[in-house]
């Protein structure tokens, strides 16, 4: 029994990391990718991961496999692929660590993930099961995404879904909007960020795109503001919980990612998900705005993800 199983990218990020002495820009290997930065972030805070995903037989898979397994995520269901090379991004950072993103997935071996790739039965032994929308790009991955959704929910299983929207892997906003909102009916932990609002919802304003996620199937719904924090949305309740501050922003890379992880942690460790209340999920929702603001202060993604004692420890400042 895993407490947390996610499906979809596992990527490298070279992240822009100075200059030569030849003054051409240097880049750095980050292991990432937003669903298995979830697992990784829940992971460090002590729970049971195992990740569902396909990479290249190359350097690159060899090198993310290595860091999930060191992190404590089981890899017995990702798929080293002898057709397809692992998916490329690099990452450019701008002065205030806001990211510029370029990918080399033209085809990555994350979009062929395919149904007869998914064991059914380890979709049985999850509480939650994460997927973010990079696996919903292109088939054969759109089809197992769906699939593994279909079957865990049938299973019992707490769907969690961030959409992480990256307008360059997608034909056209259109597609993206049609194709993203396609999870929504099968979610009960959501989280979008305040630039996804108006795509996945057709609303702009957090709180009324809160209110559209929680009728449409939603039982926790959060949008995160970045420097705000983030608004959380219960029971027809919604709560502003402001972002902790930090001395210098490095590299945001990961940082939503950190916040869903360790929102889920605290959803896994606290009471059974009917028991919840307002004041215990706003709680869980600081808890996490307190991971991602240690997440921007270091390079990269996977390696940023903060332990239980570091959170507590800004918490408690």
């Amino acid at each position: 029994m895993f407490d947390l199983i996610t499906l979809g990218e596992l990527l490298i990020d070279f992240t822009e990391s100075g200059m030569s002495e030849n003054n051409q820009r240097l880049f750095e290997q980050n292991p990432g990718g937003a669903v298995a930065n979830v697992a990784c972030a829940a992971s460090r805070l002590g729970i049971k991961t195992s990740f569902i995903g396909k990479v290249g037989n190359d350097m690159h898979g060899a090198f993310l496999a290595l860091t999930l397994r060191n992190i404590g995520v089981n890899t017995d269901n990702l798929i080293m692929s002898d057709e397809f090379f692992t998916t490329l991004a690099f990452v450019a950072l701008s002065k205030n660590g806001e990211r510029v993103f370029s990918f080399a997935r033209k085809p990555g071996a994350d979009t062929y993930l395919e149904v007869k790739d998914i064991h059914d039965e380890l979709l049985s032994q999850c509480k939650i099961f994460h997927v973010g929308s990079l696996s919903m790009t292109d088939n054969p991955a759109r089809e197992a995404t769906l699939h593994a959704v279909k079957t865990a929910k049938n299973y019992g299983a707490i769907i969690s879904y961030d959409p992480n929207y990256r307008e360059m892997l997608w034909k056209s906003k259109s597609d993206a909007m049609i194709h993203m909102r396609s999870i929504l009916q099968y979610a009960d932990l959501v989280k979008i960020s305040d630039e996804e609002t108006i795509l996945l919802t057709g609303y702009e304003h957090p709180q009324e795109a809160l209110q559209y996620l929680l009728s449409n199937g939603a039982r926790i719904a959060v949008v995160t503001l970045g420097d705000k924090g983030a608004m959380l949305g219960f029971n027809e309740m919604y709560v502003e919980i402001p972002a902790f501050k930090v001395h210098e922003v490095v590299d945001t890379t990961g940082a939503g990612d950190a916040f869903w992880g360790a929102f889920l942690s605290r959803i896994l460790k606290g009471v059974p998900i009917d028991a919840l209340n307002i004041d215990t999920i706003t709680e869980y929702v600081r808890f996490s705005n307190a991971a991602a603001a240690l997440c921007v202060t270091k390079r990269g993604a996977i390696p940023a993800m903060p332990t239980d004692g570091e959170i507590r420890k800004l918490i408690e400042k």
